[in-house]
């Protein structure tokens, strides 16, 4: 029997509908190298999201047709992959059982050298979980180890047991570990929710914020230029994507700004009273965006005009509530988006909120949970602002941040009470939406937000 062989065009994949180019970020393979079926060849940076691209076949990688940094359109063809097949199988004699026990062998030995072959998602994936690759069991040829390998392996909890590697994961060498808060039992009628140290500032900045924001990865190109205290920073795809898009929504949206002020004191007792709960139960933080996103999906409810896009001769009023939560990394900031959070309760919005921040810092965003958003939120307020004036999303007609929770005298009923207070501040598509609609729905949203007590449920 022989063996001929074929070179298979490996192309970009179709990703999205409204995506036609695709950017090469690194190569994760080199001409020479044997790729398995769905092995990982390179990563894909688009305006939306970063991916991996996945080998379709199996065989050997025998050139390159784009290099990294390079734009390429859908459809086209990145690289070469050599494809073995069988030839005359079928007039061929049966093999003796001699032979058949000789490529048995050679099979076994093949499939054991498996063992020991590591993708790169594997590899990337086990880095984060601190997991020995020799402990864990592989389900794939000759025990090959696989993603799903691992991810069972981290849900079994064993990697916990096992001795940590002795190099530390490239991605642990970035990032600060958590901040520890102090805190004390709020006593009864009591607003507390954030403690200082003894010795601390009387004031502190991102009171949502629950780790030291690392600083970012950026690459410099070369030394500091000769007499000048400056250097070059290099303009990633994802950041080229980010500014083509702010400039886009700046130019084409004539841009309206308002705010409003929100006593949000029984929604911090309430969230104070059910968070070390909600935490034991679901395993996720009660963060006070989800009430405040509740509450702003309240809103779009009763005002769906601001769920819309502006189409020249019409205006197109969404139906599905999809949220677009702008989430920050080290250097841009993505908005990955909550799908029909109107059909979510507050436990489910909070969940949300969790998986997709911890997808996008991880660097594990898909497509589909970048599509579809018809209305942003931004947590501002995390980093300690009070006022800002949000860009829109483009081609949204509306975005709404929520402000650091600050506590002021306030006068109620002619008397002087401190109160926990915060801004909600809302940018808007002059060309749908005026002073009036926008004035009543921030009022909604405000309402909503002050009429949590202490018999709001979650669920």
């Amino acid at each position: 029997m022989t063996r001929n062989t074929k070179e298979t065009e490996v192309p970009v994949p179709h990703l999205a509908e409204s995506l036609v180019s695709a950017t090469i970020g690194k190569w994760l393979k080199q001409p020479g190298d044997y790729i398995e079926q769905y092995d990982v060849l390179c990563e894909l940076i688009t305006e939306k999201v970063n991916t991996e691209m996945p080998s379709p076949v199996a065989g050997r990688l025998t050139k390159l047709l784009a290099e990294e940094g390079q734009t390429v359109a859908v459809g086209e063809a990145i690289c070469l992959i050599e494809e073995e097949s069988d030839a005359g199988a079928a007039g061929a004699p049966s093999a003796s059982p001699q032979s058949a026990l000789q490529a048995d062998s050679q099979q076994e030995s093949a499939d054991n050298g498996m063992r020991g072959r590591y993708s790169p998602a594997v590899l990337k994936l086990a880095g984060e979980h601190g997991i020995r690759l020799e402990d864990v069991p592989g389900s794939g040829l000759g025990g090959r180890i696989t993603r799903k390998d691992i991810e069972a392996y981290v849900a079994s909890g064993k990697h916990k047991q096992a001795p940590a590697p002795t190099q530390a994961a490239p991605s642990q060498t970035f990032q600060a570990a958590p901040a520890e808060r102090p805190s004390a039992p709020a006593a009864a009628n009591q607003d507390v929710f954030l403690t200082s140290p003894p010795k601390g500032p009387l004031r502190s900045t991102g009171i949502h914020l629950s780790e030291n924001p690392p600083l970012p990865r950026i690459e410099v190109e070369g030394q500091p230029l000769e007499g000048r205290g400056e250097y070059l920073v290099d303009v990633t795809p994802i950041r080229s994507a980010i500014a083509r898009n702010m400039r886009q929504s700046v130019t084409e949206i004539p841009h309206g700004w308002m705010m409003i002020e929100v006593d949000v004191t029984n929604m911090v007792l309430l969230r104070n009273k059910l968070k070390d709960e909600f935490k034991r139960q679901e395993g996720v933080n009660l963060t006070y965006l989800s009430f405040m996103m509740k509450a702003v999906v309240s809103a779009i409810k009763d005002y769906p005009i601001m769920n819309s896009v502006w189409a020249v001769d019409k205006i197109i009023v969404k139906r599905d509530i999809n949220i677009s939560l702008a989430v920050g990394t080290e250097d841009s900031v993505l908005t990955p988006v909550i799908k029909r959070a109107d059909q979510k309760n507050i436990a489910g919005i909070a969940r949300e909120i969790e998986e997709l921040s911890r997808k996008t810092r991880a660097g594990k965003l898909s497509l589909d949970d970048m599509q579809g958003g018809t209305f942003t939120v931004n947590n501002t307020g995390s980093f300690g602002s009070i006022l800002t004036q949000p860009i829109i999303n483009y081609p949204q007609a509306a975005i709404i941040t929520f402000e650091s929770i600050v506590k002021r005298p306030v006068v109620i009923q002619d008397m002087i009470a401190v109160r926990s207070m915060a801004n909600l501040c809302l940018s808007l598509d002059h060309r749908i939406l005026d002073g009036v609609i926008c004035g009543r729905f921030l009022q909604r949203v405000k309402e909503n937000m002050e009429a949590y007590n202490q018999e709001t449920k979650l669920y």
